[in-house]
């Protein structure tokens, strides 16, 4: 299942960054810990729909605080140290009394922190914080991870995997495309889909047409490997098996039955590249490669689908070229 894939990447990368932050705290190595603030200021926006900034845009090393949203009266540190001392040391600074009503948040970022929230704590400023509530630890975070919709989901595996992904290995994709193409055109479809022809086209025009504006990073980030596919179906089509439209069946095919199923040409778009990763990962021909690798060559078969009009519709009239 795809939510399966998206929430073991995510607990992997959060839980790998977890014991980093710890190990190297230990031997005083704290810059993970100062990138960490702005890293989870942004993750903690996306789950409880926060507009948390870091206060140091705003003024420099507040005692107390780190992050700060205005809107929602929310106010948090975020720290490596996850211990009754640390967190009251934080509730008596005087800081507190420039946010009355605004809620507190103590972000435990390499510690389990479920003894934590059971203790009682001085609050001589009367802060709004409830340490079961308030005190949040990785565990927290990645429970509400594995709880969210599926679109959600996939938003923060994008955000984690731009954060703490890795660099990959042009020549590995090289090698991976081949195997994918390979598992694909052993695809038994019934569908007959026209030849695949190049159709050249601007791009643009066909992104606002179909209401894509929102997939139009994606498309520019994966369309540049165009030439590199098609080197490589040529090269499989020289062999005298037509495996390019063995390929654009499969990618067609998830088109066709995603279509109706899809509330936006947005949630279709990603549906496709779920359902072409799920029929290769289900392949009997499938050996396992890491999956940002996998993602990554899905996206460029979709986005090769889609510049080649395999998928999603042309505008009236549609006439233009890309130059090789």
């Amino acid at each position: 299942m795809n939510r399966s894939n998206y929430f073991n990447y995510i607990e992997e990368k959060i839980e790998l960054l977890a014991l980093r932050i710890e190990k190297r705290g230990k031997i005083n190595l704290l810059d993970l810990n100062i990138y960490s603030e702005t890293f989870f200021a942004e993750l903690l926006n996306m789950l409880f729909d926060y507009k948390l900034i870091n206060l140091n845009i705003i003024k420099q090393n507040v005692e107390g605080i780190d992050l700060i949203d205005e809107k929602n009266k929310v106010i948090a540190q975020v720290s490596s140290t996850c211990t009754k001392q640390k967190v009251e040391s934080s509730l008596k600074k005087e800081i507190f009394n420039t946010y009355k009503g605004f809620r507190f948040k103590f972000v435990s970022i390499s510690k389990n922190a479920e003894k934590l929230r059971e203790q009682e704590f001085e609050n001589p400023y009367d802060a709004m914080f409830s340490p079961e509530d308030d005190i949040i630890d990785t565990v927290t975070i990645i429970n509400v991870i594995l709880n969210m919709s599926i679109n959600k989901q996939r938003q923060v595996y994008e955000f984690i995997q731009k954060e703490l992904g890795n660099e990959i290995d042009i020549v590995k994709v090289d090698s991976n495309l081949a195997t994918i193409l390979n598992i694909l055109a052993s695809e038994n479809l019934v569908h007959n889909i026209e030849s695949p022809e190049i159709n050249k086209f601007e791009i643009e025009k066909k992104i606002n047409f179909n209401n894509l504006v929102s997939v139009n990073d994606t498309i520019d980030e994966y369309k540049v490997y165009y030439h590199k596919l098609d080197e490589k179906y040529s090269e499989f089509d020289k062999q005298g098996a037509n495996k390019s439209l063995s390929v654009f069946r499969v990618i067609k095919s998830q088109y066709t039955k995603l279509l109706p199923e899809c509330k936006s040409s947005h949630d279709l778009f990603f549906a496709i590249i779920d359902g072409v990763i799920g029929i290769i990962i289900n392949s009997k021909n499938y050996k396992e490669i890491p999956y940002e690798e996998l993602e990554m060559c899905v996206h460029i078969l979709v986005v090769d689908a889609f510049v080649r009009c395999k998928i999603f519709k042309n505008p009236e009239g549609y006439n233009h070229v890309i130059t090789r």
